[in-house]
């Protein structure tokens, strides 16, 4: 039987709880319904049958799928690992009490303060063959003899949306890092210098171990969000040329509203998300373990 405190403490959260599951976990378990039958508006009139797996099977079974979902996996790695050591950069320069540092920290959350859309049109001018800054100065400084396709080569377009990607959100790891960083008491730093411990000495004894904490955050958030990355591929490249740059939320928006193929389209969408729970368990038990030893 549950004590009072435990009834009253689920009698306050229940309200939360509910909205929780009505936003969050109804329309994940409505998908999974979908995904269990073969759901084409173009031929809603025959019936939504129900065929288990099939839709499972069908997506497991396609290369299109595992190149999207292989492409996922390497943005996500390349931009995270990229964002996390510029980002740490950024915050500790932005934490060093230097004269206008505010003025440093207001422009280096610019280009994260654009909203996606916006940044992607903008490196896709960027990186026009014809008249994009990226090519022209290449060009000027004869690190190039011709112009650059950039969104036009498998071999590059990705990369080109991996540097976008990084260009934008580094600030928002700079960020979360500098929190973790201003908690750290100062008197630290003080004893060590006392004690003739070197700055670098200091990063790597002090600094990097008190940090854990926000270091886990950061990439927590930064790696789910990376993982599930649509908008800036969407505008800036559509996934090609080809399938070069397709990721598994493009490929669910193509399945979903372009080919209309709701059960498939279902099954990739649970199929991202058993992919994020994963992730996230990773980062939580794993790294949040080691870090909980600080």
């Amino acid at each position: 039987m549950l004590g009072a405190e435990a009834r009253l403490a689920w009698l306050l959260v229940s309200p939360a709880l509910f909205v929780i599951a009505l936003i969050a976990f109804y329309p994940v378990f409505r998908a999974f319904l979908i995904s269990l039958q073969r759901v084409q508006l173009q031929f809603i009139k025959f019936g939504q049958p129900f065929v288990g797996l099939g839709n499972y099977a069908q997506v497991l079974t396609d290369d299109r799928f595992w190149n999207a979902l292989g492409n996922t996996g390497l943005f996500t790695f390349v931009t995270v690992l990229f964002e996390f050591l510029l980002g740490l950069l950024l915050a500790v320069l932005m934490n060093i009490p230097l004269k206008g540092r505010g003025v440093l920290r207001a422009s280096v959350l610019i280009p994260w303060a654009l909203t996606t859309v916006v940044s992607a049109i903008m490196w896709q001018f960027m990186y026009n063959d014809q008249y994009g800054i990226v090519n022209a100065l290449l060009l000027r400084f004869h690190l190039i003899a011709e112009p650059i396709i950039w969104l036009g080569k498998p071999s590059l377009a990705l990369i080109s949306a991996m540097i976008a990607d990084i260009w934008k959100t580094t600030p928002f790891m700079a960020l979360l890092l500098l929190a973790g960083l201003q908690v750290i008491p100062a008197d630290i730093y003080e004893a060590a210098r006392i004690d003739g411990t070197t700055p670098l000495q200091a990063f790597f004894r002090i600094t990097l171990p008190l940090l854990k904490p926000a270091i886990l955050v950061a990439l927590l958030f930064r790696a789910l969000d990376a993982f599930r990355v649509f908008d800036l591929i969407f505008v800036l490249t559509g996934g090609g040329p080809g399938n070069s740059t397709e990721t598994l939320s493009l490929l669910t928006y193509i399945k979903l509203f372009r080919e209309f193929d709701f059960g498939v389209g279902s099954a990739l969408a649970v199929i991202t998300f058993i992919c994020v729970v994963l992730i996230s368990y990773v980062f939580i038990k794993v790294l949040g373990a080691r870090a909980g030893e600080v």
